[in-house]
């Protein structure tokens, strides 16, 4: 058994954009809600505070051994400022106690989101902080908003701010990490997260993904980092319906060789839970999550003495999310790895094993 850290703060679950609400800036509020008008079904925000109550549920109802809870706490502007512009902070800051679109890729904050957000990502870097302090060897930041889209001067895909790229920086700028690897397992692309680290030798970003034009459209094969850090940004775009199997072999075929050269002093997981096949757009099943979160603990045991930490991305049924998040939770405490079938083979077998018998000659 190791003790694993879960860093969980109620504040995150103040941003609870509701679409009823009157929304500010007029101009882009007419644009969604012509684009909202236009669906077939009922539109609700689905980054919602139920998607952390979700996973809350199931480790009350279902405790791992070995896994604390801590709280968390709110970046300051320092902090974001290594990653996003003081003119973008001064903007999202303003929007604090209203209701507003950022854009129309739908991102919205409510008048508790501004603060969830600082939380979120001050939470991350609590959770790097646990790890170099050596309290744990991992931890894991339940956090929402989601922050893998946020780019340096935007707001995009549910997020606001970027808290695995916060994160990375106070690991490098405070606590004498030089080097800093990033995996990003969600389904989406973490175009933020690359555009923050697109031009830094330092942090190296390896991001699978179902590939364009699934959203946010970025990610392809030849993004691969500008000047020093040519080389650095390592994207594996994949087909609708890829799972296990794909993923794990470009963690071995791909992630590790990158790892060994590139030789990390600690490793952060941009973790989301909608590559699982209940949020139909890729076919990863729990029993992959916890291989996946094998495999980095081996890196991080090869690399930086162990060093783990884990952000929440997206994940938006919540069986899948909160069932994806215990299973990578449970192999971070010490439970036995599991070894992912190929999906459908073990109910072939168990089907052929059945009828066999009706086939056979008396």
């Amino acid at each position: 058994m190791h003790k694993v850290i879960a860093f969980y703060d109620d504040r995150v679950l103040a941003h609870e954009p509701n679409i009823d609400a009157d929304f500010l800036p007029q101009r882009i509020d007419k644009r969604i809600r012509h684009l909202l008008a236009g669906l077939p079904v009922p539109w609700k925000y689905p980054e919602h505070p139920g998607r952390l109550k979700a996973i809350q549920h199931l480790l009350e109802k279902a405790p791992i051994a070995g896994l604390h809870i801590e709280g968390g706490r709110a970046a300051t502007h320092d902090q974001l400022a290594r990653v996003h512009t003081t003119s973008y902070l001064s903007d999202i800051f303003s929007l604090r106690g209203k209701n507003a679109w950022l854009d129309v890729d739908t991102t919205a904050v409510s008048p508790g989101s501004i603060d969830a957000a600082e939380v979120a990502a001050g939470t991350a870097i609590a959770a790097v902080e646990a790890v170099m302090e050596k309290r744990a060897k991992s931890a894991f930041a339940l956090v929402r908003p989601p922050g893998h889209h946020a780019e340096p001067v935007r707001a995009r895909g549910f997020c606001l701010f970027n808290n695995v790229a916060v994160a990375a920086a106070h690991a490098r700028s405070a606590l004498g990490c030089e080097r800093v690897l990033i995996v990003d397992w969600d389904a989406h692309h973490g175009n933020g997260t690359q555009d923050i680290f697109w031009a830094e030798p330092d942090v190296m970003f390896f991001d699978i993904h179902r590939a364009a034009p699934f959203y946010p459209g970025s990610g392809h094969l030849e993004e691969v980092g500008a000047g020093l850090a040519e080389g650095t940004t390592i994207n594996v775009p994949l087909p609708a319906g890829a799972g296990d199997e794909a993923y794990l072999k470009a963690f071995r075929d791909i992630l590790a060789p990158a790892a060994a050269w590139f030789k990390p002093d600690i490793i952060l997981v941009s973790a989301g839970f909608d590559p699982h096949w209940h949020d139909l757009a890729l076919n990863v099943s729990y029993e992959g999550f916890g291989a996946l979160t094998g495999f980095m603990q081996q890196l991080a045991e090869q690399h930086c003495d162990g060093r783990l930490v884990f952000v929440l991305e997206g994940g938006y049924n919540l069986e899948s999310l909160a069932n994806g998040t215990r299973a990578v939770l449970a192999v971070l405490a010490g439970n036995t790895v599991p070894v992912p079938d190929t999906c459908g083979v073990a109910e072939v077998q168990a089907a052929a094993d059945f009828h066999r018998t009706a086939f056979q000659a008396e």
